[in-house]
């Protein structure tokens, strides 16, 4: 029996290996990192949809709520009734 050589096994292995380091398509650096894109993506999407969320509900709180929206227009828009006085107060870092 004559001993086979395994030479073209390895070096077809190295092309292999070489080509999914170094070609752009297939790069494995390339893949992770567009997977922690997508992973990054994907979170950003799930706190957009929370931040819809919280505002569709604070929305239809001041469509139904009286007692909401006064709140708010005396909080945020210093309003005041006209017997009312409001008073503002800036709190400072010192």
């Amino acid at each position: 029996m004559r001993r086979r050589s395994h030479f073209a096994v390895v070096a077809i292995g190295a092309l292999i290996i070489t080509l999914l380091y170094i070609n752009d398509d297939t790069s494995w650096k390339n893949n992770m990192k567009y997977q922690r894109q997508i992973k990054e993506l994907k979170e950003e999407i799930q706190s957009c949809k929370d931040s819809a969320e919280y505002y569709r509900a604070r929305r239809m709180q001041l469509i139904t709520g009286t007692e909401q929206l006064e709140q708010i227009a005396r909080e945020e828009y210093h309003m005041q009734k006209p017997t009312e006085d409001v008073y503002i107060i800036n709190e400072t870092k010192k």
